[in-house]
């Protein structure tokens, strides 16, 4: 492009020099022998100035080169952080996790306010082409890649500086299970003398989010999110020690405000199409919501120490009872037309120390009908997680995304103990989503889970909205 313009200006120079020679020549030829000298110095001092106005062009032109050439080189080295940048805060990426863009010139150069290299009008017009956008103009809306759907807690995409998104979010799980407790001694193989007692769980829960993401700088975002839930268990059991052949069922539910989060991420390096991006995060869970400790046991009408009552909590917990901190790291890879994405966490668990529960006690008035049972210092597992997904796009609004999610629970502790019956669980989860994307501020987010292991929740559904500000 360079070596075009100046061999341009240095054809205009000279023609327009050949011109003034071929008419001083005429002139020189038709005029007076007397006035020969003062017209041909005349033409000179006219050709000089000409010669020195062409120059001054040429070397404006040469400066207007130069600093083009500057910015493109600019736009090169951080051409990687704008693909990043021009999917932040889609509701993913995260951040969810997204396409990446490419960048075309002429985008570029109207991202940095590059200026229109000035030419001479052309000798001949030039027909344009039909498809040249006009300099400083934004990408059209198709070359933008479409966002790809979130279907893990943590997004891979960080918000941009200064923007603010608010995702409402909706989940519904539901999850049964049968637990057969034999309480007796066997004769042979074949026969037992005792107790059988067969139930069926059967839990259905609903978690109403609000997340609300702030990106303090292109390469930092703080997130909180405040969940309110909803839990409903039944219990199906038989009468114990009556010989009943019909079921009985127990039901107990709770709600209100869950454990709040708060998490921060960073991103680690400036990626690009052929290598990925990390995202480094660090989330906090407090111990808000109601927890398995300050609900009350029922053991007076159903319990099996003294054939008399469930053990059962008569209110469900919506709370873990533990603080805990979670660090992880978020990896995110383009590879046209898919990106890989997924995410390795651990996640500690605070011990608590002098934990008590409330029982029922069934003692008449005017004793209390409550208990309280010392169980001392309680260290929930630890949880090794990581997950592993792919998405595709199917066009500039549509995408579509799968992946596998498993998480390694450790046996809870009670006082340096491991609790009797407490082993090591693997939650493992097979998600598929898909999103679309309404227009620059909204799009909607689904995602289906589906249990793969016993221990895991049958299904959930996970509805957000990612709005951004």
């Amino acid at each position: 492009m360079k070596r075009t313009t100046t061999t341009t200006a240095t054809s205009l120079v000279l023609a327009n020099c050949v011109s003034l020679a071929l008419v001083g020549l005429a002139h020189a030829q038709t005029a007076p022998a007397t006035t020969e000298e003062a017209s041909g110095d005349a033409r000179l001092d006219q050709l000089e100035h000409l010669v020195k106005a062409q120059t001054e062009q040429l070397e404006a032109l040469r400066d207007t080169l130069a600093e083009q050439e500057r910015n493109v080189a600019e736009l090169r080295s951080a051409l990687a952080e704008e693909r990043l940048d021009n999917v932040r805060g889609l509701g993913g990426v995260s951040g969810q996790a997204g396409a990446l863009p490419l960048l075309t010139l002429d985008a570029a150069a109207a991202a940095t306010g590059a200026q229109q290299l000035p030419a001479n009008p052309p000798r001949e017009p030039v027909q344009e082409s039909k498809t040249q956008q006009p300099v400083g103009r934004a990408p059209a809306e198709a070359e933008r890649p479409p966002e790809v759907a979130q279907i893990f807690d943590q997004p891979g995409v960080l918000t941009p500086r200064g923007k603010f998104v608010v995702e409402p979010a909706v989940q519904f799980g539901y999850s049964a299970n049968d637990r057969v407790a034999l309480v007796g001694f066997t004769v042979i193989p074949a026969i037992l003398i005792g107790l059988i007692d067969v139930r069926q769980v059967k839990t259905t829960s609903a978690n109403v989010s609000l997340t609300g993401r702030y990106g303090l700088t292109n390469r930092l975002e703080i997130e909180a999110k405040v969940p309110y839930v909803y839990v409903n268990g039944d219990t199906v059991s038989r009468e114990i020690f009556t010989g009943s052949a019909q079921d009985k069922v127990f039901n107990a539910s709770g709600h209100g405000i869950g454990d709040v989060e708060v998490t921060a991420r960073y991103q680690l390096n400036r990626g690009a199409m052929d290598r990925p991006f990390y995202v480094g995060w660090l989330r906090y869970k407090s111990r808000t919501g109601k927890d398995l400790f300050e609900v009350v046991t029922d053991c007076v009408t159903r319990c099996v120490a003294n054939a008399t009552g469930t053990g059962l909590p008569l209110e469900l917990p919506i709370g873990s009872g533990f603080e805990s901190i979670q660090p992880g790291l978020t990896w995110l890879y383009a590879s046209d037309p898919v990106v890989f994405f997924g995410s390795f966490s651990y996640l500690y668990n605070f011990p608590r120390k002098n934990v008590s529960r409330t029982v029922l006690s069934g003692a008449p008035p005017p004793f209390s009908p409550t208990s309280t049972e010392f169980i001392g210092e309680v260290k929930a597992g630890d949880i090794i997680g990581f997950n592993v997904g792919l998405g595709l796009a199917l066009n500039e609004k549509a995408a579509i995304s799968i992946g596998y999610d498993q998480n390694l629970v450790g046996k809870t502790e009670q006082n340096g103990m491991d609790v009797p019956g407490s082993v090591r669980v693997i939650l493992g989860t097979l998600l598929l989503g898909g999103s679309y994307r309404f227009n620059e501020r909204v799009s909607l987010n689904v995602a289906l889970g589906v249990g793969v292991t016993r221990d895991t929740p049958d299904v959930s559904l996970t509805v957000r909205v990612p709005i951004t500000f």
